[in-house]
């Protein structure tokens, strides 16, 4: 009980990594720089072209304008560190750190996960119930959505967090790139079984339920489509709702396979690859597969440049 209690105590922990202290690792750091950079380029163009282009002002870009800023927080609360680990050879992350690392990841994985179901709906109701749409779906109900995600996010994370810190700990070496919650429990000194059925039945809400209603609209999307006789309006609903099934799939799947496995089934190299998935590269892929293949912020990046070019001339 002595060493329990004074493990619970640690300052410190010390961050494994991902990267190795070789050429392989700064190539592989490199990489992800790169990724990070675009991500962060891309996220605020697109947010600003939303804000700038007033035909963006619509409920669907106002909701892909807080997944974006969404994104851009989500991958700096991850990248910088992991690089200033790597580049200075500290690999070590205060209690407090960590904490505070653990809280904000969960925050943004909270607000994404409703933020998504809440773009579904957007989609749904704009093919589906087209002249309803301006009642079902205006600027007033997309800022409480926003509101309710970051809501949910914020009681969710807190409440994790929170019980996360009070566990003791008996070692202080996590074998991740960043402090996660299944990483954490692996160094607990006590029994997680009980807590662990609460993070599935939270993944449950946070994920598997969001990720079944995601695919029932997008099933009622389909239906729609098909009886839609124009091949043009076809081809628009299709290429706009494929978009946004990529961005569910990356996030979802390796998110629901973190937190819905048995702590016993988690292997450091998995939980490491499925993280880079939701907290890296789905940042980066957002706005490539919402810009390039949507023609109105084309359209939109266009006007803005044609703008810019003319004032310097």
């Amino acid at each position: 009980m002595g060493k329990e209690k004074n493990q619970s105590f640690i300052i410190e922990f010390i961050l494994l990594g991902l990267l190795d202290s070789n050429h392989y690792g700064l190539l592989f750091l490199t990489i992800i720089l790169l990724v990070f950079m675009v991500a962060i380029i891309g996220n605020t163009i697109l947010i600003l072209l939303i804000r700038l282009d007033i035909r963006l002002h619509t409920p669907m870009y106002f909701l892909l304008s807080h997944l974006s800023f969404t994104d851009i927080l989500h991958i700096s609360n991850i990248v910088p560190m992991m690089a200033s680990n790597f580049i200075s050879g500290r690999k070590f992350i205060t209690f407090a750190g960590c904490g505070f690392q653990i809280f904000l990841s969960l925050i943004f994985l909270g607000i994404e996960c409703i933020l998504l179901v809440a773009m579904s709906y957007d989609r749904y109701v704009a093919i589906c119930h087209p002249l309803r749409y301006p009642m079902l779906m205006n600027h007033r109900i997309s800022v409480l959505m926003v509101a309710g995600c970051w809501l949910g996010g914020t009681i969710n994370s807190t409440i994790h967090t929170t019980y996360t810190l009070k566990l003791p700990f008996c070692s202080r070496s996590i074998d991740h790139f960043f402090c996660e919650i299944p990483a954490m429990l692996k160094l607990s000194c006590v029994d997680t079984s009980q807590y662990e059925r609460g993070v599935y039945v939270s993944a449950v809400f946070f994920l598997l339920l969001p990720f079944c209603t995601i695919l029932a609209s997008y099933g009622q999307i389909l239906r729609t489509v098909l009886h839609i006789k124009s091949i043009a309006a076809q081809k628009k609903a299709f290429s706009t709702c494929s978009s946004h099934l990529v961005v569910v799939i990356m996030y979802y799947g390796p998110s629901i396979f973190t937190y819905m496995r048995p702590r016993s089934y988690h292997t450091p190299g998995q939980d490491k690859v499925l993280s880079i998935t939701y907290t890296i590269l789905t940042p980066m892929l957002n706005p490539i597969i919402y810009s390039l293949r949507n023609k109105d912020v084309l359209c939109a990046l266009k006007t803005i440049l044609g703008r810019v070019f003319m004032q310097k001339n």
